[in-house]
């Protein structure tokens, strides 16, 4: 749209600003956020399987055990793991507290690290203990 007044500035967008870490992160909050709809389907459906039968639950499981069927469900254990601890982050912030620049930088590093830390940590165990 052009700006037919001249006299005042369009508004700037993503493109204008350079990333940085906590707008990354308040961006990748959302989309795990609603990454984790899908996530929720996945675990209701498995649920819906192991109600309905030993047939239809040892499909669902033979389906999630395949290589893609894992990458789905490393993903949504990474989505709820970086989502929770964003809503950490988020309840810092509402008790009024973590909003000079240095801390909310370092916060929003450590929540990708911590997301990805305890992720793999989630699988590792989970591998040892089956």
């Amino acid at each position: 749209m052009a700006n037919v007044s001249h006299n005042r500035p369009l508004s700037p967008h993503l493109q204008i600003y350079k990333p940085i870490p906590t707008m990354v992160a308040s961006i990748v909050h959302r989309i795990t956020g609603g990454a984790l709809y899908f996530g929720t389907l996945l675990v209701a459906w498995w649920l819906v399987a192991a109600a309905s039968g030993d047939d239809y639950y040892a499909w669902v499981q033979w389906a999630m055990g395949t290589f893609i069927g894992k990458l789905i469900l490393f993903g949504y254990t990474w989505a709820l793991l970086h989502h929770m601890l964003g809503g950490f982050r988020h309840f810092i912030w509402d008790s009024g507290h973590g909003f000079e620049k240095h801390f909310a930088t370092k916060l929003a590093k450590a929540t990708v690290v911590g997301s990805v830390s305890l992720t793999i940590l989630v699988w590792v165990v989970g591998y040892i203990v089956w």
